[in-house]
Order: C-alpha cells, then structure tokens, then sequence
C-alpha cells in the first residue's frame, strides 16, 4: 500500500511554501507565483517549474538551473524544517503502527515530493522507518507516471510483484485517486488536505474517508482489500 506525504500523513502548513520560495529567490532571482500556487497532488518538479513560468522563465532557463535549485531547496528545507513545523494527520501514527505489524503488508511511499526532502518530513515526526520504499518526484514528471515505478521498486525489495488487485494508494487529492488507475489499484481517499470529502466523492474512489482516525475501521478495510 502507498501513501501519499501532504495533507495525508501530516501538514507542515505554509513552511514548505515559503522554504521553496526562499530556494527559488536564490537560484532564479524570483519566487514566482510560489506564494499562492495550488501544490496540492502535484509533484515538486512541476511545481517548479509551474511557478518559474509564472514570473516568464523560459522552460531553458529553468531546466539550465533546475538542478542546482532543487539542491539548494532540499538542503534548505533539511537545515530549516523542525520537528514543531510537522502536524501528524489524526490517526496516523496509531494506523501505521496498526499496519506494521501486519507482515503480509508492505507500506511505501507515493507522492510529489522529492525524495530527499520527503523524507526528512517523515524523520521529523519519527515515521520515516514505516515505509522501506517509494516513487517521488525524482522518479517521474506527472503523478501518473510513479505507480509503474512503485511496482518495480517494491519488485526489487521483495521479489514479490504487486498487481491491481493488492495494490491500494491512498491520499488526499483527485491526483492520487487518478493514478491509481493507471494500475486499476485500488484508491482510498482521505479529506484531510486541500479537497473536501464533497470534492474527493466526485472523483470515485473506492474508499472515502473524513480522517484516517478510526483505526479499526480503516484497518478493517485495507486488510479485507488486500485478501481480495
């Protein structure tokens, strides 16, 4: 089962935002349209490129000094970020200790951010260790493109490979529901980010939740998606 960052296992607030924006005035000269720019399902090297093209960079100019601006902001966002920016969504910690203990499942990562980055705002909070594995934004240009690529690397861990039927994303926006069909997996939607439980609805996804906070019944779910 994958799990997205950002709205779904916690919330940094604005620290995120105005770190890239500060990463960016350093590398481009302008924060864009950083301060007000949707990020929500979106992974961070569209992002960068989004806001970028916002303040009328060329699409050379950017990827002249995209790698030296997502350096700069993961070793920034590494250095800044603190243990008190990070908010744990309700009911992660005790659904992830719930899902650990559960050998038949395997917990990674699917999400926007970079892997380097992603993972400090997991360390912050002390649930990095859940998850041996993920697709990040390093692995793809579009959110569609990292289910693909969490299969192999869940392959490559276990020599095991995940199909359709015991593969299940969750996250918070109509993004993590969408590419959960490029594997016909199954997507299990969470409104504790940006989208409202009426907003995820019109996306159908399998599962729709307010909170992940009844692990009983969560858990209840996912073991019965994983025998079918």
């Amino acid at each position: 089962m994958l799990f997205d960052i950002d709205g779904t296992l916690l919330s940094m607030n604005e620290v995120n935002r105005t770190i890239l924006g500060d990463a960016l005035r350093a590398v481009y000269g302008t924060e864009g349209s950083t301060g007000t720019h949707n990020f929500a399902g979106k992974l961070d090297c569209t992002i960068i490129h989004e806001v970028m093209q916002s303040a009328g960079l060329s699409e050379s100019d950017i990827a002249e000094k995209f790698d030296l601006a997502k350096e700069t902001y993961i070793e920034m966002f590494r250095t800044q970020a603190k243990a008190s920016d990070v908010v744990l969504m309700q009911g992660i910690r005790e659904l992830l200790d719930e899902l650990s203990g559960h050998s038949e499942l395997l917990l990674g990562l699917l999400t926007g951010n970079f892997e380097e980055s992603g993972r400090h705002k997991l360390l912050l909070p002390q649930i990095n260790h859940y998850f041996p594995f993920g697709a990040f934004a390093d692995d793809g240009f579009s959110r569609n493109e990292l289910p693909p690529v969490a299969v192999k690397k869940a392959y490559q861990l276990t020599g095991i490979t995940f199909s359709e039927h015991n593969i299940i994303i969750i996250g918070d926006t109509e993004h993590d529901i969408t590419c959960a069909r490029v594997l016909n997996a199954k997507s299990i939607a969470v409104a504790t980010g940006t989208y409202s439980m009426e907003e995820l609805k019109k996306h159908n996804p399998h599962v729709l939740y307010d909170n992940l906070g009844r692990t009983d019944v969560v858990l209840s779910e996912i073991l019965q998606s994983s025998i079918n």
